[in-house]
């Protein structure tokens, strides 16, 4: 089976265009997973994401990843406090069916996959 993951970090960016293109790719069933970075200033609202959650599942992808930014340079002013991207995963949790919750995961060098952050 053929899965793809597709990334959108924002329930603006998922336009009638945008669903019309997954709506072909589904037509191959192929399975659509979502990872999201979580952005300060841009999708860092337990609303925002509850949204995006919501919009990609009427769009037959299921939200898999939220991702803690990596530090690299140039994107300090994205960052969200560990505690506060918790704090947004629990609220996901308490306000969506399971199946709409992202993962909270993070990238630490020398591992080999994305570590929870449960």
């Amino acid at each position: 089976r053929i899965v793809v993951v597709i990334h959108s970090n924002h329930p603006n960016e998922l336009d009638s265009s945008v669903n019309s293109a997954l709506k072909r790719i589904l037509m191959t069933g192929t399975t659509l997973l979502n990872q999201s970075v979580l952005l300060r200033g841009i999708n860092d609202s337990e609303s925002t994401l509850n949204a995006l959650s919501k919009k990609l599942f009427e769009m037959n992808v299921i939200p898999y990843y939220l991702h803690v930014l990596d530090r690299a340079t140039g994107t300090h002013h994205f960052e969200v406090s560990l505690d506060r991207s918790k704090e947004l995963a629990n609220r996901l949790r308490a306000s969506l069916p399971g199946y709409l919750v992202p993962k909270l995961v993070q990238e630490i060098p020398g591992r080999d996959s994305k570590t929870p952050l449960s």
